[in-house]
């Protein structure tokens, strides 16, 4: 129970955050640099101003975590709930959505760069997450743009770069 802990400019770089409750934890301006977050409770943690590289999340609900003026650099989010996040205006690239529900996210004016969403086991029912999620004002690379469109994603108010 690390519950309400300050990483505050913490270097995390190779640590390993495995079940741990971290609900109000903070990590404004922590370097975290493959840095992997597995079955571990994030409830109003926030991370602000943070690069993020390499980083794993798996297995995690992020709904309730709090991300401000992010690079999301190689991140990987395998099996996690991301529903409801709100991540308008963070940058993605390289990161990858592995088994994860997306219902509701909004990326409104993110940038987002060779970022993918597999697709290969999943069911109907992740095609209709990927239509639910906000992408306005994003602005994203040709391969990402196809691979959403593809998925049936609402790209209309999309800038292609």
């Amino acid at each position: 129970d690390v519950r309400e802990a300050n990483f505050d400019g913490a270097n995390l770089t190779d640590c390993s955050l495995s079940a741990l409750d971290l609900a109000n934890a903070s990590f404004n301006q922590s370097i975290l640099v493959r840095t992997n977050f597995s079955k571990s409770g994030l409830d109003g943690a926030t991370f602000t101003g943070v690069k993020l590289t390499d980083v794993t999340f798996s297995m995690i609900e992020l709904r309730k975590t709090i991300f401000k003026n992010c690079i999301f650099d190689g991140v990987e989010f395998k099996t996690s709930d991301l529903g409801g996040l709100c991540l308008d205006g963070q940058t993605f690239i390289g990161v990858k959505f592995d088994k994860s529900a997306l219902n509701e996210v909004s990326f409104k004016g993110a940038t987002l760069k060779n970022v993918s969403f597999p697709t290969s086991s999943w069911s109907r029912r992740y095609y209709r997450a990927i239509k639910t999620v906000c992408f306005d004002g994003a602005m994203m690379d040709k391969l990402t743009y196809a691979a959403l469109k593809g998925m049936g994603a609402d790209l209309s108010k999309v800038t292609v770069r």
